[in-house]
């Protein structure tokens, strides 16, 4: 059954797989050549910095006023862009981690906040996405119009777009 919000769905459902290497470079830390660890970083980096903040971007300036407006609250969605906050502080400590590996080892230290800002990622992830396709989105399934919807979906693509271009300028 196909559902007003099936556009979305859909694109988180190509997120999946990216979230779950987060884990999978998580685990690998103390186990894989420092190489393979700095690929899989590199490989997260760019998901997260060129994909899921656009990503995010978009569904602040184009999901979450409509969530909004369906339940009669601008409250109705703080919860979910304090996650985005929290992500966008993940984000910048992965980078700076990243530019720390210089040398032909991790050290400990950075092995337990690579390993750390990682897991906590995968995990913040994990549960904000569920919230969408758990709460969010059966609401705006239940309460949008096919217009409205198509509409949000245009205004989100839109401001992907632009978050996109701001990403890579």
């Amino acid at each position: 059954m196909k559902t007003l919000t099936q556009p979305l769905r859909d694109e988180h459902k190509e997120l999946f797989p990216n979230v779950d290497r987060i884990r999978q470079v998580a685990e690998s830390v103390g186990e894989a050549p420092v190489a393979e660890i700095r690929r899989g970083l590199e490989e997260v980096y760019n998901f997260l910095a060129h994909h899921l903040k656009p990503h995010a971007e978009a569904e602040e300036a184009a999901l979450y006023p409509v969530v909004q407006k369906v339940l009669g609250s601008p409250d109705a969605t703080k919860t979910m862009t304090r996650d985005h906050v929290e992500v966008g502080r993940y984000i910048e400590e992965l980078a700076a981690i990243r530019n720390g590996l210089i040398g032909e080892a991790l050290t400990s230290a950075q092995s337990k906040s690579l390993q750390r800002v990682l897991y906590g990622l995968y995990g913040l992830l994990k549960v904000h996405f569920a919230k969408e396709e758990e709460v969010y989105l059966p609401i705006l399934d239940q309460r949008l119009t096919p217009e409205s919807a198509r509409e949000m979906f245009e205004a989100m693509e839109t401001a992907a777009h632009k978050a996109k271009h701001a990403a890579h300028a």
